[in-house]
């Protein structure tokens, strides 16, 4: 299996909030996105405003750094929002676009409905500089899911200028947590004056995307500081927002269990070695304790260089009540319990292209010298909404793919509409729990199977952004 998927439970057991609407319909069924009233009852769309800013990234003397932000406050910082709703409540959304550039907005990891799953030239028309749209739509599940923005040939610029967010979907009935922390991964690349290095580099493209030299957490510098009294049960929001940055969290000083994957409850257990993968698009939803006072400060670092913390949680204050043992926070009983894969639909998905090595020269760059729009493929083919399908099924069809990476680069990818278990290499059991996106090392081939149960057009596409706007990306159809 791929080193950096999150390790089985068997193998770990061995070793700025905004609230939106109320109560359309359910997710499948809702309005057009187009539709520019409410309907019968709804209470108006809340704005969501996309315009350029100022952010303190750097510090000073440094100058502040022109970043585009959500309804930019002048700050110095650029919070990507927190959108809360409870299960069974609608998001009624409207983008109001005052960039310079075309803009849509994918909700990663919801199971949308088609129309508003946010892929510019795909699902929808982007949206025009100067010009809106309304996303609605009731989120069938609960859960962590990020907002990024999602256009075929433009998405990294938006998303390097600081364009994401993360949307909170609330159980009906949410474990007993004391504060719920969302922790949003950015990183930027700047240049030594603090202004954002120019974007369509073709050598970042073709290797390993935009990789940026400086980290926020929820639009400011990390690391972020929680402090909470001993004792005190936190549920962290961990989401990537990342243009291409893969990386892994450890947790120092802390007992912490993951209770959520990708958005989806699973049994809770610690992770082997107290380290999870954290590839773009990845969310975990951790539960924790406050150390005690007397304890050293725990943090979550990501495991880069010499590791850097991206929250530090200290106690202050006197000692709250034990809390009672940390247990599974639910079950999402719209997915099925089992997947019967004997008369499943199979399909190879092979990743190619991009930059390579000269092997007679190990130490020297990565080389790419082909179309710099079509530098990645699946099935020979780059990602084009006029492309065949990569293929179609009727509606509650299971679903196999065998995906190869044949590149120099790992890759990490997405499945839209959908969630999938990962199956083991050598059968078709699979990991215990469910996930939307995950990392494929180069060289190797994994088996992913879901229930192809939402129709529409949806993609297979990569999280670094650099790559998707360079072909890395194809469309299957559910009828």
């Amino acid at each position: 299996m791929p080193s950096s998927l999150p390790p089985s439970r068997r193998v770990l057991l061995a070793g700025a909030a905004l609230s939106l609407a109320p109560a359309l319909a359910r997710a499948q069924g809702g309005t057009s996105g187009t539709t520019s009233s409410p309907a019968p009852g709804a209470a108006e769309a809340k704005q969501l405003v996309a315009t350029p800013a100022k952010a303190r990234i750097k510090p000073e003397p440094a100058p502040e750094t022109p970043v585009w932000t959500f309804d930019g406050k002048g700050d110095g910082s650029v919070a990507p929002p927190v959108l809360r709703v409870k299960l069974g409540e609608a998001v009624r959304l409207r983008l109001e676009n005052k960039t310079e550039r075309p803009l849509s907005l994918h909700w990663h990891g919801v199971r949308n409905r088609n129309a508003m799953d946010g892929v510019g030239g795909v699902t929808q028309a982007p949206v025009a500089p100067g010009a809106s749209f309304l996303y609605e739509f009731t989120p069938p599940d609960a859960g962590t899911f990020l907002i990024r923005p999602l256009v075929v040939g433009g998405s990294s610029e938006p998303a390097g200028r600081g364009l994401s967010g993360m949307l909170v979907v609330e159980e009906a009935k949410a474990p007993v947590v004391d504060r719920d922390v969302p922790l949003i991964l950015q990183d930027w690349r700047l240049e030594a004056d603090g202004t954002l290095a120019a974007f369509g580099q073709v050598a970042f493209a073709a290797s390993s995307g935009r990789l940026g030299n400086a980290l926020t957490i929820n639009g400011k510098p990390a690391p972020e500081l929680i402090e909470a009294a001993p004792g005190t049960r936190l549920r962290l929001r961990l989401a990537n927002a990342c243009n291409a940055r893969a990386t892994r969290i450890r947790f120092d000083g802390l007992k912490a269990w993951v209770a959520a994957v990708d958005g989806q409850p699973t049994d809770t257990f610690e992770p082997l070695r107290a380290t999870l993968p954290f590839q773009p698009g990845t969310r975990y939803d951790i539960l924790l304790d406050v150390p005690g006072a007397s304890e050293p400060a725990g943090a979550v670092v990501a495991l880069i260089g010499q590791g850097m913390p991206l929250a530090r949680i200290v106690a202050k204050g006197e000692p709250v009540a034990a809390r009672p043992p940390v247990a599974p926070i639910g079950e999402n009983k719209l997915l099925p319990p089992e997947i019967k894969l004997q008369n499943a639909f199979r399909r190879d998905v092979a990743v190619a292209g991009g930059a390579v090595f000269d092997k007679a020269k190990p130490e020297a760059a990565p080389v790419f010298t082909g179309d710099p729009t079509r530098i990645w493929t699946l099935n020979g083919a780059a990602g084009r909404a006029e492309n065949p399908p990569l293929f179609s099924v009727k509606r509650n069809t299971a679903v196999v793919l065998a995906l190869t990476n044949t590149t120099a680069f790992p890759q990490s990818l997405h499945l839209h509409g959908h969630v999938f278990r990962l199956l083991h290499p050598l059968d078709d059991g699979w990991e215990p729990y469910w996930l939307d996106t995950f990392q494929l090392l180069e060289g190797r081939t994994a088996r992913i199977a879901f229930l192809a149960d939402n129709p529409g057009r949806w993609l297979v596409s990569a999280t670094a952004l650099e790559r998707f706007d360079t072909g890395l990306w194809g469309w299957f159809e559910v009828t």
